[in-house]
């Protein structure tokens, strides 16, 4: 038995690539320096997986921002304002990531959106018309060779050509199947030149085939695919699903002329009764996906040795696989040294869960798997108490009524209370609630961390910063300000560290785009609230002004999804654990005078079933209760805000407006506003926020490009329910950018209530 992985972790295990690529950006490094830095965290990826002998190496699974990206360029798919820039190949790369501002043009950047159910965000590729898909890049085959040149035969990686087609945006008449066959040449072209450099295998990933499928996608597959398996040149070709299972075309994709097929059984539902009940050809290899990619908790070698003792009799050759890459989960467990040996022997990162095929290989190859010192030790780890209950907190959600999920007065009487006693005008402006994080903070954070500094110096710090904060939103003009969250290191991570119930790493970070990296909690038992959390801050912040003072706070799904979830009790349990104590802290800040409350469901969408067909399960049935028993007990006069970004809302927009906040702000700006055709189709009620310019970008939005947006919007929301703001939080932007973009933004607010008053 073999074993192979889909794809690794590519920021380095102290974020190499995240620095090294921010120092470009900045022009102080050369992209000579910036190619070394990636070939050396590329030489350092071969090399561990070659330490536990993984038989199948992915190669090209590196990207200097993201794959679907790197595959759009591999195609030529980029389009003519890029190009119009004429700029290096490597920033005409990074202009469509990260937009451009400059003395060659000003563009924004592509669309960005939630890769399937994880929190890693993909580049939304762009084909007009005019596009002439073909094969020009050459990374994959550099990348190959390079590997090669140090003895290794790696398995090139590539983006398959009906996924991208699939997530492409098109903006002119065609559509993907216009550009069907020249997608297939382009990739046969690839195979050719990828075989002629000896690969023996090639990959390629189709995640969507995990998604409902209509039969016009599986004739699309299957056309595509007949003309690159018709060119195989000898090389062995690997279809590699991820995410779920292939329930609506396992046969359409088993008939074909595949070598190898790569199937989910972490994810996959239907997965092992497919392969069980419909048999798989004893000529293909199955690709095995037990081994958990997205989460950090160990195999468990038990369940794994059951499914492979249910599927061996109908299969030929099994190898031992990953459920989808190891990007979504920390390099090495060997940076955490402040984590008790408790805790890290139930954990498996990246590289550990390399070593996790390796035991699974000796395992399942022994005559009596068992009897091995491997099992022996796995299923003694997985036997142990954790210590990780609290009775109480079980109690308290055991005792949930309906009505702790409503909220009373209704939604119109409430925003009539609250129209009273704001006040606000139209068009009324805030931001989403962080401000840059600039190096003093972080300098500042760290010098607590370290011992360097009282915690009364760390205080006083961020109280200057706040004071600073406050009169910079009241110079520029804003209506509902917000404490700019210097305290706070992750959205996430910062409520975790309060609540009882969580454990922290120290450097297992994870890539959440480009180079966003973050640091999700663990929750390791029962959550619940002992203090207040964010009240001393806020309450501070208000002190300081007249205007309107938000809370800022964590939603209990973002919380739940964005962390790494125990997998001992439901996600509905977890949920509502952390949905009470949210909601004593929204309670604590109404009653110490705190009138506006934002609480964050960013990550609202995650965890919902990728099918259509699969959303009569009941998250939607827990999650949105979720967000509502955090809220519920609030007064009609206390206004509650929510913020949602980068995912795609338009098909549960019913369920949005069913969490029954007073304002909803959502991420808009890349996607060119396509959400406001749903809230007027679905009547939203709830007062609407959608982002006016992308803060991911460190370009500058001018007034008239935010009027202008602002324009279409009044097109599709009423201008009393309009609120004018941001995507998302400021704290990735600098003071530079943030100031006149937030200037011009009130601005052109500004005009626009002399218009329509």
């Amino acid at each position: 038995m073999k074993t192979s992985i889909i794809g690794y972790p590519r920021v380095g295990s102290l974020r190499e690539l995240k620095f090294a690529s921010e120092k470009y950006f900045k022009g102080t490094v050369s992209a000579g320096e910036l190619n070394e830095t990636a070939a050396d965290l590329r030489a350092a990826n071969l090399s561990i997986q070659t330490a536990n002998e993984i038989d199948f190496i992915p190669s090209n699974d590196f990207s200097y921002y993201d794959n679907l990206l790197d595959a759009a360029v591999l195609l030529n798919i980029i389009p003519d304002r890029y190009r119009e820039l004429k700029l290096s190949e490597l920033d005409t790369y990074f202009a469509m990531a990260r937009g451009y501002q400059g003395e060659k043009g000003n563009v924004k950047a592509l669309a960005m959106k939630k890769w399937f159910n994880t929190n890693y965000h993909y580049m939304v590729p762009e084909i007009s018309d005019d596009t002439e898909v073909k094969l020009v890049g050459t990374k994959p085959f550099e990348e190959f060779a390079e590997a090669k040149n140090e003895g290794i035969t790696t398995v090139p990686a590539l983006i398959g050509p009906f996924t991208l087609l699939k997530l492409t945006r098109y903006i002119g008449k065609k559509t993907e199947k216009d550009f069907a066959e020249a997608a297939a040449e382009a990739y046969t072209e690839a195979v050719k030149k990828l075989a002629c450099l000896g690969a023996e295998w090639i990959s390629f990933a189709e995640p969507c085939l995990v998604k409902d499928l209509t039969a016009d996608d599986i004739a699309l597959f299957k056309d595509l695919y007949k003309i690159i398996l018709g060119a195989k040149s000898g090389v062995k070709l690997l279809l590699q699903t991820y995410f779920g299972d292939i329930r609506d075309c396992y046969d359409d994709v088993t008939a074909l002329d595949f070598d190898g097929i790569g199937l989910d059984f972490v994810e996959g539902k239907k997965t092992l009764s497919l392969v069980k009940e419909k048999g798989f050809p004893k000529d293909k290899v199955l690709f095995a996906g037990v081994v958990n990619g997205k989460n950090i908790w160990r195999n468990s070698y038990a369940k794994t040795a059951d499914i492979i003792s249910q599927i061996k009799p109908v299969c030929g050759e099994i190898v031992l696989n990953t459920s989808c890459s190891l990007l979504h989960v920390p390099y090495t467990l060997k940076n955490e040294t402040k984590l008790s040996e408790e805790y890290t022997k139930h954990f498996a990162f990246a590289e550990e869960k390399l070593g996790e095929l390796k035991e699974l290989k000796n395992i399942l190859s022994a005559a009596s798997p068992k009897e091995t010192e491997e099992y022996k030790k796995n299923t003694a780890v997985f036997n142990e108490d954790r210590k990780a209950s609290d009775k109480a907190v079980q109690e308290r959600v055991a005792s949930v009524k309906e009505a702790d999920f409503t909220r009373l007065p209704a939604f119109e009487e409430r925003e009539k209370v609250q129209k009273e006693r704001f006040k606000l005008p139209l068009f009324p402006t805030t931001t989403i609630g962080s401000f840059p994080q600039t190096s003093d903070v972080r300098a500042n954070r760290t010098a607590l961390r370290k011992g360097n500094i009282t915690e009364e110096e760390y205080k006083a710090f961020n109280k200057n910063k706040i004071k600073e904060c406050i009169e910079l939103q009241e110079e520029i003009g804003l209506d509902v300000l917000v404490h700019g969250e210097y305290e706070r290191n992750d959205m996430v991570e910062y409520f975790g560290e309060k609540l009882k119930g969580f454990i922290f790493t120290e450097k297992a970070w994870v890539q959440s785009y480009g180079t966003r990296c973050v640091k999700p909690p663990v929750v390791w038992g029962d959550v619940s609230r002992e203090s207040s959390i964010t009240v001393e801050w806020s309450v501070y912040a208000q002190s300081l002004t007249n205007h309107i003072m938000k809370g800022m706070l964590t939603g209990p799904v973002t919380i739940l999804n964005w962390s790494f979830l125990r997998e001992d009790i439901s996600l509905k349990e977890c949920a509502y654990q952390i949905a009470f104590a949210i909601r004593d802290e929204v309670l604590d800040l109404e009653a110490n005078g705190i009138k506006v409350i934002q609480v964050d469901e960013a990550a609202l969408r995650e965890k919902l079933p990728l099918r259509r067909t699969d959303w009569d399960s009941d998250y939607l049935d827990w999650a949105i209760p979720a967000f509502r028993l955090v809220h519920s007990g609030v007064k009609a006069e206390t206004q509650i805000h929510t913020h949602m970004c980068y995912s795609e809302f338009t098909d549960i927009i019913k369920a949005i407006d069913n969490m029954d906040a007073d304002v909803i702000t959502f991420e808009a700006s890349r996607s060119d506003l396509q959400i406001l055709d749903s809230l007027k189709e679905n009547n939203f009620r709830t007062e609407v926020g959608p982002g006016v310019y992308d803060i991911h970008s460190p370009r500058i939005p001018s007034k008239e490009e935010i009027k202008s947006a602002l324009n279409n919007m009044t097109a599709k929301i009423p201008v009393s329910k309009l609120w004018v703001n941001p995507d998302c939080g400021l704290k990735t932007r600098g003071t530079e950018e943030t100031k006149p973009s937030l200037e011009n933004l009130v601005a052109a607010a500004k005009e626009l209530r002399e218009e329509y008053k």
